[in-house]
């Protein structure tokens, strides 16, 4: 094998591309920040324990780890970034009111996610701590929906899910953790069969109507009829029917700033750390969700102060491929090599200053317009320095 040979799912990004990233970057971080969140730069590597306290055994699955060789500990290469500023929050920050964070940085998976993605995405995202309030989930939302528009993603599609559904239905039946684990897994893959078969497992004892609430489920995946559905057939619980009251709320307030908007009550990404609303955006042509948030208000209790929390995340390195951009840099200007020609350097210094990129020869280097990316050129006419067309 080459040495030069990445892993598979790595691969670098090559500048016309990084420049639309970092383009975009730019433009979401300065979107976040002029809403209040403030930027953090949390570290790649952490020890293992922080990195995935409260988010469950999918994320250590999805962990780098190595050994620290200054303490003997192990140490794991971030998969997400959310739970470490939920780390920042509760244990640095330590603030008593509302707290708006927002991150980008490079986060690093053992196996890709899809078939299309890469193991090493560039998340960005923005989180709000101390809110626990529809309000806040709301502003989370329509700040993710604010940023696909300017990114130029359209027709956006928006599931909507509420964790506490399914998890109405188990505590309330006094399924085992073991069995919930068994039924989360199978939801999510939305295997009917296999759920039905775990249900009527020996030894399992879940009630007639238990059973029947499960079944519904995956089902239950549409427009607003899901709702009126979902009330009529699922155990009348207080809290299946707060869940339910939550997504009716958000859905009317949404509806106007999406394309599409349906109900996923099987939806349960995230299950073992979420709490509350969940969310996908997906847009036509993508098989995989673009945006993804919900609520996680027991995340910082890992740290010594649960706190409410809503927030969602992207992964910029995919969010650019779907934007309808030509996939070129610009164009510069071409300047001779002028040793103490200070006339020159001072029309190179006020072209750059108005962001016009020069690119200046370099002795014995000289060579045509399309080897330095450029469409025009300084040339002396009448002992002035002049920008012309190539």
């Amino acid at each position: 094998m080459r040495n030069w040979v990445l892993p598979e799912y790595i691969e670098d990004i090559l500048p016309a591309e990084a420049l639309r990233i970092e383009a975009m970057r730019r433009r979401i971080l300065d979107w976040l920040l002029v809403h209040g969140y403030q930027l953090v730069g949390p570290p790649m590597l952490e020890f293992i324990e922080s990195l995935n306290s409260g988010s469950g055994s999918d994320m250590n699955l999805r962990t780098f780890k190595v050994v620290d060789q200054l303490s003997s500990r192990m140490m794991g290469l971030r998969a997400d970034i959310t739970p470490q500023t939920a780390r920042i929050d509760a244990h640095l920050l330590n603030c008593n009111g509302v707290t708006r964070l927002c991150y980008a940085g490079s986060v690093l998976h053992t196996v890709p996610l899809g078939l299309t993605t890469t193991r090493e995405p560039l998340q960005i995202g923005a989180e709000l701590y101390g809110h626990a309030g529809l309000e806040s989930d709301l502003e989370i939302q329509r700040l993710m929906l604010q940023v696909l528009a300017m990114s130029d993603i359209d027709k956006v599609h928006l599931d909507l899910g509420h964790v506490a559904v399914f998890r109405g239905i188990v505590k309330s039946a006094g399924i085992s953790t073991d069995l919930e684990s068994e039924l989360f897994s199978t939801l999510q893959a939305k295997d009917i069969p296999a759920l039905k078969e775990l249900c009527a497992g020996p030894g399992k004892n879940i009630r007639k109507s238990v059973k029947e609430a499960l079944m519904l489920l995956p089902k239950l995946y549409g427009d607003k009829k899901v709702l009126k559905l979902a009330r009529k057939l699922l155990p009348d619980y207080p809290i299946i029917n707060k869940a339910l009251d939550e997504l009716e709320v958000v859905a009317t307030d949404l509806k106007s700033v999406v394309d599409t908007l349906a109900f996923d009550l099987a939806d349960l990404r995230g299950y073992n750390y979420h709490s509350g609303i969940v969310f996908a955006a997906y847009t036509n042509g993508y098989p995989n969700a673009i945006a993804l948030g919900g609520r996680y208000d027991e995340i910082g209790k890992a740290f010594g102060r649960a706190r409410p929390a809503t927030g969602f995340s992207m992964d910029l390195r995919e969010l650019s491929r779907l934007v309808k951009s030509p996939n070129s840099l610009p164009k510069g200007i071409l300047a001779p090599y002028r040793k103490n020609d200070k006339n020159l350097e001072r029309k190179i210094e006020q072209l750059r200053t108005k962001n016009q990129m020069v690119v200046v020869e370099l002795p014995g280097h000289g060579g045509n317009k399309d080897s330095f990316n450029c469409d025009r050129k300084l040339v002396l006419r009448n002992k002035v320095w002049k920008v012309v067309n190539i």
